[in-house]
């Protein structure tokens, strides 16, 4: 296994957007915080902010130990040569801190935002594989060492990172799926992303719970998956049921014992790294709940 994934087995990331809320010279300061706080990556996402690589490149330099993962890097944003190129020198700069994790994105943001058609994703993620694997370079960490995960959350895209990636991120999950991605995966690095919502009341929690959700519970590849865990249309409202809310946010009150519980769930399931998506109110900074959460689970 490529180093930037050994080291995170058994540790807790941070998934988080909120680099995208502070100017683009605020943002390795902003994430800076997560590593102080103990956490060993940073996963991000790739939507209607920043193009990805570009801010992998401020957060590495902005932090020192901290690995940088992107959860996930459209493959539609890019050809896989560049893909390549920036995973390899990302890598090579910053003491292979970066893992490129890759996906096939979504309908609304593949055709609404990039104008492109979304058709056939598993073949065209399979066709972007073998164009990442065929691909020439002439740069000096040409050979150097780097790792890819791909997003994946039902049977057939986990088989693809079990074969072609070394290993898979998953989303908005339980800890059912992530004893069948583990058994899928085989021994493929498994990193699941928990959301967490630290309220005192159980009213706060599905204020954060549903608008969270809000935009999730629109597109297919969610529910396709979350109906193969027994949800059924009625839990899709806008938003979610709380049935919905409840399995996949963690409610911790601030003791955290329910967040304890639930990383050593999705760990005795398979997890080799568990990154927790704070939900923190908007306009507001997500620092003082990332060590919070690290307190918690130090």
């Amino acid at each position: 296994m490529v180093e930037s994934l050994a080291r995170l087995r058994g540790t807790i990331g941070v998934w988080s957007s909120a680099h995208e809320d502070v100017t683009p010279k605020e943002a390795g300061a902003l994430v800076a915080h997560a590593e102080a706080s103990g956490f060993a990556a940073y996963w991000f996402p790739e939507s209607w902010f920043r193009e990805s690589l570009t801010s992998a490149t401020m957060l590495l330099a902005g932090t020192e130990r901290l690995t940088v993962a992107t959860g996930i890097t459209s493959i539609w944003g890019r050809d896989a040569v560049s893909a390549l190129s920036a995973a390899r020198t990302l890598n090579a700069a910053y003491d292979d801190r970066f893992v490129l994790g890759l996906g096939v994105s979504h309908s609304p943001l593949v055709e609404r935002l990039r104008s492109q058609t979304y058709t056939h994703p598993l073949e065209r993620m399979t066709a972007f594989l073998d164009a990442m694997d065929a691909a020439k370079s002439l740069s000096p960490e040409a050979q150097h060492p780097y790792a890819r995960v791909l997003a994946a959350l039902g049977p057939r895209m986990l088989d693809l990172a079990a074969t072609r990636a070394d290993g898979a991120h998953t989303y908005l999950v339980d800890p059912t799926h992530t004893a069948g991605a583990r058994a899928r995966l085989g021994e493929g690095f498994l990193a699941v992303e928990q959301a967490v919502a630290l309220s005192s009341t159980r009213e706060g929690f599905l204020e954060r719970a549903h608008g969270h959700l809000e935009f999730y519970t629109g597109l297919e590849n969610y529910r396709a998956n979350w109906r193969r865990l027994g949800f059924t249309d009625d839990d899709f409202v806008r938003g979610g049921s709380d049935r919905l809310c409840d399995a996949m946010v963690v409610h911790d009150v601030g003791d955290g014992e329910q967040l304890r519980q639930r990383v050593g769930e999705h760990r005795d399931a398979g997890a080799d790294h568990v990154c927790l998506q704070v939900l923190y109110a908007p306009g507001e900074s997500p620092v003082a709940d990332w060590q919070r959460c690290a307190e918690a689970l130090a």
